[in-house]
């Protein structure tokens, strides 16, 4: 449990990331800063939602098929 608690504690700590591609630094670097952050922290969000239910599925999952001791 320990293990899983560090793992949920370094994923949601917040790095700068540059999550854009090609076309939408393009877009961003129009906007301005403000904006360009702000399409940066979208598309950080749109990134990590399918993977943080991914993640609580997996969890759920090996933890009703771990088997008891």
């Amino acid at each position: 449990m320990k293990k899983f608690l560090l793992f949920v504690i370094t994923f949601f700590v917040q790095f700068i990331a540059y999550a854009q591609c090609s076309m939408c630094t393009k877009t961003a670097s129009q906007l301005g800063e403000k904006p360009a952050q702000g399409l940066n922290a979208g598309i950080l969000y749109l990134m990590f939602t399918p993977l943080i239910i991914i993640a609580f599925i997996g969890y759920r999952w090996w933890r009703s098929n771990r088997t008891m001791e």
